[in-house]
């Protein structure tokens, strides 16, 4: 394991020298399938991303009925600013289920067979177009996630409500008519959805574990170096004047940056010993280095996505000048 792991990590830099079409891939035919069924995930992804972005909660509300426990006015009150934010809850974590399973799709189609993982991006860049699609989604749902408070206080606003009124055996016909069909099981994985930090990592990295746990006839390997292939080919992309100069969107930078960033992190999350290893797959220091000659308004949120979300980090095996460099 551990020689593979050094094969792996040489850093052939021609070997990474490979432009994916992130703006204008259209899938092949062998592609197809796998491309249709993600496709249609990926369009709601934008509208779960739309409505997070707008999502404004009932926190006023909800302090008012708290400092008035026995108004029946400022109760029903908050319960009618607190039911659309659930629904809306509600289906962002259905649609999480949705990219649980449509994940391992995209990585059955890019890392089985033959191919080399190089091979798989140049040969396969609709479907790496939407991987890569998938990992801004996760990446930008989390971050407003996590500047948003308020979608952790209405749900449990919601909980201890339902919780009370069932305690208390009350038959309030306001209450009633104006329910959220959310069964008791479903709240409860809702809750552990939202209580995790970056609930859609969470969800991208399990999806992947499994997929490796599931298709023990694919060596791990296969997976672990498509994604560390996925991420030098971005940072390559960057580092490479006529590459980028072929983007055609000024945001397609931020986008490739964001995607490496991503990589990064579902890598380190999945891989046995993480992506901060010297043995790593992935070219972390040259990663950085490449975030770091952007913009800092640009850019610091995704040093700050590898800082608080990987796992790895701050493990003992970590070398020193990679700790300071995301200090």
């Amino acid at each position: 394991m551990g020689n593979l792991l050094r094969l792996l990590s040489r850093d052939e830099t021609p070997k990474y020298d490979v432009f994916v079409d992130f703006e204008n891939a259209r899938p092949t035919d062998t592609e197809k399938e796998v491309y249709i069924l993600v496709e249609c995930v990926l369009i709601e992804a934008n509208d779960i991303l739309s409505a997070l972005q707008t999502y404004k909660g009932a926190g006023t509300e909800i302090r008012e009925a708290i400092g008035n426990p026995l108004n029946e006015e400022q109760q029903i009150k908050a319960w009618d600013a607190v039911l659309p934010l659930v629904n809306k809850l509600k289906h962002f974590y259905q649609f999480s289920l949705k990219l649980e399973d449509c994940v391992p799709k995209v990585l059955s189609a890019l890392c089985s067979g033959s191919m080399s993982p190089r091979q798989h991006l140049e040969t396969q860049q609709a479907l790496v177009k939407q991987f890569a699609e998938i990992l801004d989604f996760v990446l930008k749902f989390d971050d407003l996630k996590m500047t948003n408070p308020s979608i952790q206080n209405d749900f449990s606003y919601y909980r201890r409500t339902v919780n009370r009124l069932r305690i208390a055996n009350q038959d309030n016909p306001i209450f009633a008519e104006n329910n959220v069909n959310i069964s008791n099981e479903v709240a409860n994985r809702m809750s552990l959805f939202y209580a995790q930090p970056t609930p859609m990592l969470k969800v991208l990295s399990d999806s992947t574990s499994h997929f490796v746990v599931n298709n023990k006839e694919l060596p791990i390997e296969n997976t672990t170096e498509t994604l560390g292939t996925m991420a030098k080919v971005c940072q390559r992309m960057i580092e490479n004047h006529e590459f980028y100069s072929r983007f055609q969107k000024e945001d397609t930078i931020l986008f490739v940056l964001r995607v490496m960033v991503g990589v990064i992190i579902l890598y380190d999350h999945v891989h046995p010993v993480g992506a901060f290893v010297k043995s790593s797959h992935i070219d972390v220091r040259g990663s950085i280095k490449v975030l770091k000659e952007q913009p800092p308004n640009v850019v610091e949120g995704l040093l700050n996505a590898l800082r608080y979300t990987t796992r790895h980090l701050n493990d003992v095996t970590t070398p020193k000048n990679i700790k300071n460099l995301l200090t």
